[in-house]
């Protein structure tokens, strides 16, 4: 349980941090916890079910489907979160940001134990 809050408040930091550095991303503290939550709820129940769908392209494109599949997470939370917002160049600015959120989750996950 201490380790899910620790990721979840990784993934907080990370996703303000990315909000100040990636323009078109719009987020206050309040929503970028509850973007974390989401995220985390669509990456755990919607994901796998796209991801076994989509299975096809992924494998002809070597996985590279996965990075859209990851941009349509961000898409459908700023779609269900009001505060979080993703702005003029949707899918770009979507797209860059789950790039960078997830190489920045990896290797900051990378120090929190099991």
């Amino acid at each position: 349980m201490k380790n899910l809050l620790v990721r979840l408040l990784i993934t907080t930091i990370l996703i303000i941090v990315l909000s100040y550095f990636l323009p078109g991303i719009d987020v206050t503290f309040k929503a970028a916890l509850i973007t974390a939550v989401v995220l985390g709820l669509l990456n755990t129940f919607l994901k796998p079910i796209l991801v076994f769908f989509t299975l096809p392209i992924t494998l002809m494109t070597l996985g590279l489907f996965l990075l859209v599949i990851n941009t349509f997470m961000v898409l459908l939370a700023d779609y269900l979160i009001d505060d979080f917002t993703v702005k003029p160049n949707i899918f770009v600015n979507a797209f860059i940001f789950s790039v960078v959120l997830s190489l920045s989750q990896w290797f900051l996950n990378l120090f929190v134990k099991d």
